[in-house]
């Protein structure tokens, strides 16, 4: 007996806005699914935690009041993006209630109006468990890319026992690194399977070509020690940057994406000194050629129970770009062995950055760039919907 056709539609439930500039697991996982054939609609964060006064939110909300204005917008050839208004007191029980029900009613709206019959439901944010088996969905996937009761600003309270539910009620369920499948899986082994986090290789190996460098690095004197991805408080090792910017004044460290960080201002001038430069979000077409201009790329993750769970998308994206990695020892990047540099202290950092730079590293460029054609979006996306076709086939 053959298989049957998997339903041609996909309702996302994200974590993250569609326009962010850096991408996130969810925007790659819907251009993806739309690419090999089905038409998307992807519904914007839904909200995880309570704003704050900080300019940051303030911003995103006024940003989201644009665009709420609009049902839907169409972002891609099949993929449409809405925006949710929501009250933003998440504690409330009444509220959350009344956010999902208005939430419910318009994307139910929005299927009828997109055609997107008997959808996939794919969900990010395990909150959104309010709205499963309401969608007339097909099938439920649970995507789980962090470990959100982590997040500092994340009521864990909230987000524990709303994940338990949407696993035991989820169809299948995916994880992005080694953590996140031994916790999950000890709650639903049989339908929940690892897969790790990918690169846009086509994009990111143009770093690999001679072309253009950016004004604004080529500006900054190399070697230039570079790091690409959001800056937050939780994840970046601070101090672990500043030992070796004190040490090595001559290295230039650069550092691009978007500040989210508790107080922008003092962590600025705590680096005004160094050779250390913040140049903030830049467009996701131009990071290949940012990167074209590192000696040597880094993931400085501050080890805690949020990174622990975290595989970064930053690792094959370096690899594409055929750029050296020296990384802090992250759990999930233990099985990629010789792919990258691994270092636990402020010195093995610097003498594996010098190794680099003198070309006495035994990181093989050759064995970085095939590891990152290996782990590709469409591959992994391609792996998960024959997942989902195993599933589908047995109902």
């Amino acid at each position: 007996m053959g298989s049957r056709q998997l339903p041609s539609s996909i309702i996302v439930l994200s974590t993250a806005d569609w326009t962010q500039s850096g991408w996130t697991n969810n925007q790659h996982m819907a251009h993806e699914l739309a690419r090999q054939g089905f038409r998307v609609l992807y519904v914007e964060s839904q909200g995880l935690r309570s704003p704050t006064a900080s300019a940051r939110d303030i911003k995103r909300i006024f940003r989201r009041l644009r665009k709420g204005l609009r049902l839907v917008r169409r972002v891609e050839p099949q993929v449409w993006a809405y925006s949710p208004l929501v009250l933003p007191f998440y504690h409330n029980p009444w509220i959350r209630r009344l956010n999902w029900s208005v939430l419910g009613g318009i994307v139910r709206l929005l299927s009828r109006l997109l055609r997107l019959q008997n959808p996939i439901l794919w969900i990010y944010n395990p909150l959104a468990h309010e709205l499963m088996g309401t969608l007339g969905e097909s099938l439920t996937v649970y995507h789980c890319v962090d470990d959100l009761a982590t997040v500092p600003g994340i009521d864990a309270k909230l987000v524990v026992p709303a994940e338990l539910e949407t696993v035991n009620k989820a169809d299948v369920v995916f994880t992005t690194s080694p953590s996140l499948q031994a916790r999950l899986a000890a709650i639903a082994p049989q339908k929940t399977h690892y897969f790790p986090n990918v690169a846009d290789y086509g994009h990111f190996s143009k770093a690999q070509t001679p072309g253009k460098i950016p004004e604004d690095l080529a500006t900054i004197a190399a070697p230039r020690i570079g790091f690409v991805g959001t800056i937050k408080d939780y994840k970046i090792d601070f101090d672990l940057i500043e030992q070796i910017a004190q040490a090595r004044p001559e290295w230039a460290w650069v550092l691009i994406g978007a500040f989210e960080v508790a107080a922008p201002e003092a962590l600025r001038e705590r680096f005004s000194g160094l050779n250390v430069h913040f140049l903030g979000e830049r467009p996701y077409g131009m990071l290949p050629d940012y990167l074209r201009g590192f000696d040597v790329v880094t993931l400085p993750c501050l080890l805690n129970d949020y990174t622990r769970s975290m595989f970064p998308m930053k690792f094959f994206e370096y690899l594409a770009a055929g750029k050296p990695i020296v990384a802090t020892p992250l759990p999930a990047l233990e099985s990629y062995q010789g792919l990258h540099e691994v270092c636990s202290t402020s010195g093995k950092f610097i003498s594996a950055i010098e190794e680099i730079l003198v070309g006495e590293s035994a990181l093989k460029k050759q064995a970085m760039i095939a590891a990152a054609q290996e782990n590709t979006w469409e591959g992994r996306c391609r792996g998960m919907l024959e997942r989902l076709q195993g599933v589908w086939d047995n109902r």
